[in-house]
Protein backbone atom coordinates (compact mmCIF):
# COMPACT_ATOMS: atom_id res chain seq x y z
CA UNK A 1 0.00 0.00 0.00
CA UNK A 2 0.98 3.38 -1.00
CA UNK A 3 1.06 6.52 1.70
CA UNK A 4 -1.79 8.70 0.61
CA UNK A 5 -0.36 12.27 -0.04
CA UNK A 6 -1.56 15.46 1.80
CA UNK A 7 -1.10 18.65 1.45
CA UNK A 8 0.99 20.14 4.42
CA UNK A 9 -0.37 22.26 6.40
CA UNK A 10 2.56 24.62 7.08
CA UNK A 11 4.94 24.43 4.22
CA UNK A 12 6.64 27.19 5.03
CA UNK A 13 9.86 26.82 7.85
CA UNK A 14 12.65 28.60 9.36
CA UNK A 15 16.29 26.85 9.34
CA UNK A 16 19.27 27.91 10.98
CA UNK A 17 21.78 29.53 8.87
CA UNK A 18 24.06 30.86 11.72
CA UNK A 19 23.73 32.58 15.10
CA UNK A 20 20.95 35.15 14.54
CA UNK A 21 19.70 34.54 10.90
CA UNK A 22 17.62 31.86 9.45
CA UNK A 23 16.59 30.40 5.79
CA UNK A 24 13.06 30.54 4.44
CA UNK A 25 12.25 27.22 3.59
CA UNK A 26 9.47 25.40 1.36
CA UNK A 27 8.89 22.03 2.03
CA UNK A 28 7.72 20.21 -0.32
CA UNK A 29 7.24 16.44 1.91
CA UNK A 30 7.69 15.14 4.76
CA UNK A 31 8.04 11.73 6.99
CA UNK A 32 8.33 11.11 10.51
CA UNK A 33 12.10 12.44 10.95
CA UNK A 34 12.85 13.92 7.95
CA UNK A 35 11.81 16.99 5.44
CA UNK A 36 12.47 17.84 1.92
CA UNK A 37 12.49 20.96 -0.11
CA UNK A 38 14.42 23.89 -0.99
CA UNK A 39 15.36 27.70 -0.27
CA UNK A 40 13.22 30.11 -2.56
CA UNK A 41 15.30 32.76 -1.89
CA UNK A 42 18.99 31.89 -2.56
CA UNK A 43 20.04 32.80 -6.69
CA UNK A 44 20.15 28.88 -7.55
CA UNK A 45 17.47 27.18 -6.93
CA UNK A 46 18.86 23.47 -7.32
CA UNK A 47 17.76 20.02 -6.45
CA UNK A 48 15.30 19.62 -3.14
CA UNK A 49 17.63 18.71 -0.24
CA UNK A 50 16.54 16.72 2.79
CA UNK A 51 17.25 17.57 6.64
CA UNK A 52 16.17 16.36 9.98
CA UNK A 53 13.24 17.38 11.23
CA UNK A 54 15.38 18.59 13.95
CA UNK A 55 16.85 21.32 12.32
CA UNK A 56 13.62 23.30 11.81
CA UNK A 57 13.35 26.33 14.04
CA UNK A 58 9.74 27.08 13.36
CA UNK A 59 7.06 26.23 11.09
CA UNK A 60 4.19 28.58 8.61
CA UNK A 61 1.07 28.44 6.70
CA UNK A 62 2.93 30.56 4.30
CA UNK A 63 5.97 32.42 2.99
CA UNK A 64 5.08 35.91 3.83
CA UNK A 65 4.92 34.74 7.52
CA UNK A 66 7.82 33.05 7.45
CA UNK A 67 9.52 36.16 6.44
CA UNK A 68 7.95 38.12 8.80
CA UNK A 69 8.59 36.11 11.37
CA UNK A 70 12.66 35.74 10.98
CA UNK A 71 12.38 39.85 10.52
CA UNK A 72 10.51 40.05 13.82
CA UNK A 73 13.07 37.61 15.47
CA UNK A 74 16.18 39.75 13.70
CA UNK A 75 14.97 42.44 15.25
CA UNK A 76 14.93 40.67 19.19
CA UNK A 77 18.04 39.54 18.70
CA UNK A 78 19.35 43.46 17.74
CA UNK A 79 18.28 44.34 21.35
CA UNK A 80 20.72 42.08 23.01
CA UNK A 81 23.39 43.43 20.74
CA UNK A 82 24.92 45.77 23.18
CA UNK A 83 24.73 43.19 26.44
CA UNK A 84 26.45 40.98 24.30
CA UNK A 85 29.58 43.08 23.02
CA UNK A 86 30.12 44.44 26.74
CA UNK A 87 29.97 40.65 28.01
CA UNK A 88 32.58 40.22 25.23
CA UNK A 89 34.70 43.11 26.65
CA UNK A 90 34.56 41.84 30.24
CA UNK A 91 35.41 38.65 28.97
CA UNK A 92 38.46 39.98 26.62
CA UNK A 93 39.88 41.89 29.82
CA UNK A 94 38.97 38.94 32.36
CA UNK A 95 41.65 36.86 29.74
CA UNK A 96 44.07 39.67 29.91
CA UNK A 97 44.11 39.38 33.58
CA UNK A 98 44.49 35.50 33.24
CA UNK A 99 47.36 35.88 30.92
CA UNK A 100 49.10 38.84 32.75
CA UNK A 101 48.78 36.09 36.13
CA UNK A 102 49.69 33.49 34.30
CA UNK A 103 53.18 35.01 32.74
CA UNK A 104 53.59 36.63 36.37
CA UNK A 105 53.56 33.43 38.03
CA UNK A 106 55.78 31.84 35.68
CA UNK A 107 58.45 35.02 36.31
CA UNK A 108 58.49 35.07 39.84
CA UNK A 109 58.85 31.57 39.64
CA UNK A 110 61.94 32.52 37.43
CA UNK A 111 63.40 34.53 39.72
CA UNK A 112 62.82 32.12 42.73
CA UNK A 113 64.69 29.64 41.12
Amino acid sequence: MSEIERPIERPWALMRHHAGWADVFHVESETGDSITGFYPDRETVGPPVSYSTRAVLARYPTMEAARAAREEAVGEWRKHDAAVREAEDKLRQAEKAREEAWLGCLRDAATRG
